[in-house]
Formats: structure tokens, sequence, C-alpha cells
């Protein structure tokens, strides 16, 4: 159950990245989306590891 809410949390922060690099002005979204997508992805893997 943990392990799908962060693979939807991953997809949700891919889509935030890809919105703040099309929309001009919104490059700050694309920081902040791609630093959560990274978070997200070491705690996934963090937690499949332990398993």
């Amino acid at each position: 159950m943990l392990l799908r809410l962060l693979g939807l949390l991953l997809l949700v922060w891919i889509v935030v990245t890809v919105i703040g690099w099309v929309v001009e002005g919104l490059f700050w979204l694309a920081v902040v989306g791609l630093a959560a997508f990274l978070v997200t992805a070491a705690i996934s893997t963090r937690r499949s590891i332990r398993r």
C-alpha cells in the first residue's frame, strides 16, 4: 500500500516538473517538483530494499 502511494507521488512530481518546464515563468515549480521527486524516489528505494 505504501509503495503504491509513493509510486503515485512520483508520478505527480513528474507532472509538476514538466508543467514547470513548459510554462514560462514557473521554473521554480520545476525545481521543487524535481527535488520532491528525488526525495520520494530515495524513500521508496530505501523502503523496498528493507523488504
